[in-house]
C-alpha cells in the first residue's frame, strides 16, 4: 500500500461531529475532486476518488448531511488500470441547500472554485477543509524526500488551500500546471505539520520516525569512530521516547509533560537543548530530559 492509500484510509476514519466541520470537509471533497453536469434539464454532480475508503467517507459525510448519493466504480483507461470510485449526486432541493452552505455552489447555483471564508472560520474547520483536500486530490510520496500535493481545479483554489494552512501556522505553496494547480510542501517537517493539521498523526509519526533514523545515520556517517556511541545512544533514546509518546493520551497528561512529548513529535530529530529551547517558556537541558524520561516511565512502569 502506497504512502497516499494509507494517509486516505486513516483520514476516512475521523468523523467530526460538528456540522461546521463535516461542512468543511466537504466542501473540500467537492472542490478537488467534484465534477458537474447536465442531464435532461436537472444538474448533477459526481465525486471522483482514488479509493474506496475516501468514497465510503464521503458517501457517510452526504448521507449525515441529508444528501442522497451513489457510489459507482470504473477502471481507469491510463497504463494501471486502476478502480476509481465516483459519488453521484442528484442535486435536488436538499442537495441545493447543502452545496450552498458548503460553499460548493454559489447563491445562484454556480460552482465556486473554493468557499467563501465563512467556511473556513473556525479553527477546527479548517483542519476539517484540509482532510477534505487531501481525501479528495492528495497525494504523499516518501518517506525518503517526502513530497505532499493537494490538487486543485486552478490556481485560486490551490491559493485558498495554502491560505488555510498559513491560517494554522503551516506553510504551502501554490503552483499552476498544464490541467490543474496544486498546492504542496516538501520536506518531513512542513508535510508533517500539515498531517497533524488535517488529523494524520500516525502517517505523520512514520514520516518522523523514518527522518531521525536517517538524521542518524547521516550525523554517523560524518562523526569518528568515538561519537558513534554517544548518536547510538541519542537514536535509542528517540526512539524509545516516540514509542513511549505513541502509546499515551496526550490529553491525559500533565501540562508540562505533554507539551515536552509534543515538542519530541513535532521534532524528532532535534536535541535535548533544541527542545527544551522550544517549549514556553524556556526550559533547561536537564528539565527536558527529567520530563521525558517521566513521560517513557509512565508507559515502561
Amino acid at each position: 500500500m502506497s504512502l497516499s492509500d494509507e494517509l486516505r484510509d486513516e483520514l476516512a476514519q475521523i468523523a467530526p461531529t460538528r456540522r461546521c466541520c463535516r461542512l468543511a470537509e466537504l466542501s473540500a471533497l467537492f472542490h478537488a475532486s467534484g465534477a458537474w453536469h447536465l442531464r435532461g434539464g436537472h444538474v448533477a454532480v459526481h465525486l471522483d476518488l482514488a479509493s474506496s475508503a475516501a468514497a465510503r467517507r464521503a458517501f457517510a459525510l452526504l448521507r449525515d448531511l441529508g444528501v442522497r448519493s451513489e457510489i459507482r466504480t470504473y477502471k481507469r483507461s491510463s497504463f494501471d488500470q486502476a478502480t476509481r470510485y465516483q459519488l453521484h449526486v442528484e442535486v435536488d432541493e436538499r442537495a441545493l441547500k447543502v452545496l450552498r452552505e458548503a460553499g460548493v455552489l454559489s447563491a445562484i447555483g454556480a460552482p465556486l472554485e473554493h468557499p467563501p471564508k465563512r467556511v473556513v472560520g473556525r479553527s477546527c474547520c479548517r483542519g476539517g477543509y484540509l482532510r477534505g483536500a487531501l481525501l479528495g486530490g492528495g497525494s504523499l510520496s516518501g518517506p525518503r524526500d517526502p513530497h505532499l500535493e493537494v490538487r486543485a481545479s486552478g490556481l485560486d483554489g490551490a491559493r485558498f488551500i495554502a491560505d488555510v494552512a498559513a491560517r494554522e501556522g503551516v506553510e504551502l505553496a501554490a503552483v499552476e500546471r498544464r490541467s490543474h494547480a496544486v498546492a504542496y510542501a516538501k520536506g518531513h517537517e512542513p508535510i508533517t505539520d500539515v498531517l497533524v493539521l488535517a488529523g494524520a498523526g500516525d502517517t505523520a509519526l512514520r514520516l518522523e520516525e523514518h527522518a531521525v533514523l536517517a538524521a542518524l545515520r547521516a550525523d554517523a556517517n560524518r562523526l569518528a569512530n568515538a561519537d558513534e556511541a554517544n548518536l547510538v545512544r541519542a537514536a535509542r533514546a528517540a526512539h524509545r521516547q516516540l514509542e513511549a509518546i505513541r502509546a499515551l493520551d496526550l490529553d491525559a497528561l500533565p501540562p508540562h509533560l505533554a507539551e515536552v512529548a509534543e515538542l519530541r513529535l513535532r521534532h524528532p530529530s532535534a536535541s535535548l537543548r533544541e527542545l527544551a529551547a522550544k517549549a514556553r517558556p524556556p526550559l533547561s537541558k536537564a528539565a527536558a530530559h527529567r520530563r521525558l524520561q517521566a513521560v517513557v516511565k509512565l508507559v515502561e512502569t
